[in-house]
């Protein structure tokens, strides 16, 4: 039917182009076509036989339907380019959403070569991979009342206060097990945990999965989660006992994470939400860029990134992407301009609908 359609379009354009230009003072009537524009289509359902497919014919529409099937061609690029490198980078609630799961299969089926997230967002997800629950909110209920009865809100769900307590109790006893003569940065706790998670629990989790496929985990503001005042809790403690505390650094952080990006031939970043992760893991081609100028570090050629696709749902003015567009990421020399080959796109939508579809049309797409 679009070939018809198509037909039927370039006929009338020439039966009524004797009317273009042909009169002094009309306005001249592009056709479309004579300037390379690519003609919309449907979208069919019935014809669409998997998610990959329903995105493929959204390409075809307008409005955010576009952005997802293309973002879907960009990811696919992404993840097939033998030479990329794939950092995802993850805020807001995405584990108390019960999204952890689509970052698993992420890093199981090797997708991933870093990610930087939020504390909290690992925090609740060492919850749910521990086996505890979180419930959908009831309607009427005060947070007051919730308060009381031990319940921590995060918007239609709840966080158990229980849960964090049980959490605080399993991380202090792995605490109590490492080397406190080490500084440690982010990665390497949580690869401890992940380690505490290989060896007791049977099903899925963030932390066991990047400890499995050896995916370092980083969380530039520690101290801004559940895990960084479980540490702190712990070193109170040490030092009324008169132990050492466990030392932390977050630049042992900023410089694994830039060996990472150093060995790497080309860069993508997957990103859901903005603030803080999306900030620090996209600056390190800055950052490499001043170690080469101010000390003569080698840097054979500028680190930027090739390919990027974000999902969010706020504009750039209400700050939530941290006032960044891949555009303007260019002019910070983070990324690889379009016209020499950059790949990106950017999706405003709530990550809870997206990034599921994206990555099941993935699968149907790439396996693995």
């Amino acid at each position: 039917m679009a070939v018809a359609n198509d037909v039927y379009s370039r006929e009338m354009t020439k039966k009524y182009e004797y009317h273009v230009g042909d009169h002094d003072g009309l306005r001249h009537q592009a056709d479309g076509y004579s300037d390379g524009l690519e003609p919309l289509s449907p979208v069919d359902v019935a014809k669409a036989e998997s998610v990959s497919d329903l995105l493929k014919a959204f390409k075809g529409c307008s409005f955010g339907a576009r952005n997802l099937g293309e973002a879907a061609d960009v990811l696919e690029a992404m993840i097939e380019d033998k030479d990329c490198g794939v950092v995802v980078t993850l805020s807001g609630a995405m584990t108390v959403a019960k999204m952890g799961l689509v970052l698993c299969e992420m890093i199981d089926r090797g997708w991933v070569q870093a990610v930087v997230s939020t504390g909290a967002l690992m925090a609740h997800g060492f919850v749910e991979g521990a086996g505890m629950a979180h419930f959908k909110a009831k309607p009427g209920v005060s947070d007051k009342e919730l308060f009381e009865k031990g319940y921590d809100r995060v918007y239609d769900t709840y966080e158990l206060e229980k849960n964090l307590d049980e959490a605080e109790y399993i991380i202090g006893g792995i605490l109590n097990q490492i080397d406190h003569s080490q500084v440690w940065g982010s990665y390497q706790i949580h690869e401890e945990l992940g380690k505490h998670l290989q060896a007791t629990v049977e099903g899925r989790a963030i932390l066991k999965s990047a400890c499995d496929k050896n995916v370092p985990v980083f969380v530039p503001a520690f101290s801004d989660s559940e895990f960084g005042l479980d540490i702190a809790t712990h070193n109170h403690k040490q030092r009324r006992e008169g132990k050492d505390e466990l030392m932390f650094n977050p630049f042992i952080d900023l410089d694994h994470y830039a060996d990472i990006v150093r060995q790497t031939k080309k860069l993508g970043i997957f990103t859901i939400g903005g603030g803080v992760p999306r900030n620090w893991a996209q600056q390190v081609g800055p950052y490499l860029d001043i170690l080469h100028k101010r000390l003569g570090e080698e840097n054979k050629k500028p680190v930027r990134f090739n390919y990027g696709v974000r999902i969010c749902p706020e504009p750039v003015h209400w700050g939530g992407l941290s006032g960044c567009t891949y555009s303007e990421g260019v002019s910070w020399g983070k990324f690889v301009p379009e016209e020499d080959g950059g790949r990106f796109s950017e999706v405003y939508c709530d990550a809870t609908i997206a990034w599921p579809i994206l990555i099941r049309a993935m699968i149907e797409r790439i396996g693995g």
